[in-house]
């Protein structure tokens, strides 16, 4: 890792196709914009989960483009859709499957673009009792929350494992039931539990559930169709700073997680764990496709991959959910 941010070919070709100021040294000269007051609704507490958000803030280069943004923290009782579809925010961050169901219930959304391009969803174990495949779980106990057992059926349906073959015990979201013997395995993101037994020296293997089809999109942009057609510019230009804050994130994830902390002092955040949770989501995020393609990209092979393990957590979604003519815009395409 780099000691300063800088700016990649992507970065520098997205800001290119949208005026967001001109580059010099990590950092744009500012050019005189009427500041258009935008929001956009976060998924969680305010965290390096969002430093390229915070990096585009820091920087100045939404403002450069005219908007004034506010980032709105999410959290237990912060849903995302409801001030997406009321308005009062033009632009939050979410998932396919929570979209999915809302759109079930009537709601206008479209995905707008895909942070994660892998879901952070894990079976963590330890060494001596190891999870490296589906397979691995029949006989074993894993802790989870009761909600999620959809998405342990969808694992085992993609896999042709017998859930009934698993002992699912219903646990808080914590790391302790497996280190005290009471689970062998536990159902949990890679970004935090492992995270945080790492942090405390003690080793967990993770099997990623979309390495074994699992596909379900996550850290997704949702707006309004209403916002698609009659806010264009300004989520064209809110994506643009998103691309431009992520792409100059993945150079140097230690400074994103001090930024995070020198933005956010009193949400209780400590430094290393903020570096380690940086540091894993790189590649959720990244891969030779959007190294291809720029950041939040997808494909249509994606979408139907997402359609299919969707239709096992019981949501139906065709392919024009996900709308890539932002993204298209953002890219010059």
């Amino acid at each position: 890792m780099t000691n300063r941010f800088s700016l990649t070919r992507r970065t520098l070709l997205g800001t290119g196709a949208l005026g967001l100021g001109v580059a010099t040294f990590g950092r744009s000269i500012p050019m005189a914009h009427a500041q258009t007051s935008v929001s956009l609704q976060l998924s969680w507490l305010h965290s390096s989960q969002f430093a390229g958000s915070y990096i585009a803030l820091d920087r100045g280069w939404w403002a450069d483009a005219g908007l004034d943004v506010a980032l709105l923290p999410g959290g237990p009782n912060a849903p995302v859709e409801p001030p997406v579809v009321a308005g009062t925010a033009l632009m939050g961050i979410s998932a396919a499957d929570y979209t999915a169901a809302a759109v079930e219930e009537g709601a206008p959304f479209k995905i707008l673009g895909v942070a994660m391009q892998k879901n952070p969803f894990v079976v963590a174990s330890l060494p001596d009792n190891p999870v490296n495949e589906p397979a691995d779980l029949v006989g074993k106990r894993i802790g989870m929350a009761l909600a999620n057992t959809p998405v342990l059926q969808a694992l085992c349906t993609l896999n042709g494992v017998d859930i009934n073959g698993i002992e699912i015990v219903p646990t808080q979201y914590s790391a302790q039931p497996l280190l005290a013997g009471e689970v062998d395995c536990l159902l949990c993101w890679e970004t935090d539990l492992p995270v945080a037994m790492a942090i405390q020296g003690i080793e967990s293997l993770t099997m990623l559930m979309a390495d074994h089809g699992y596909a379900v999109h996550s850290q997704t942009y949702i707006a309004t169709e209403d916002s698609l057609a009659n806010r264009r510019p300004e989520l064209v230009k809110l994506m643009a700073g998103e691309v431009r804050g992520w792409d100059t994130y993945q150079t140097d994830t230690d400074a994103a997680a001090q930024l995070t902390l020198d933005m956010f002092p009193d949400a209780g955040l400590d430094l290393e764990t903020q570096k380690l949770q940086a540091a894993r989501q790189v590649p959720l995020m990244f891969s030779e496709l959007t190294n291809a393609n720029g950041f939040g990209w997808w494909t249509d092979e994606a979408v139907a991959e997402n359609i299919e393990t969707l239709g096992l957590l019981g949501r139906t979604v065709t392919a024009d959910l996900w709308d890539r003519s932002i993204l298209e815009e953002v890219y010059g395409a």
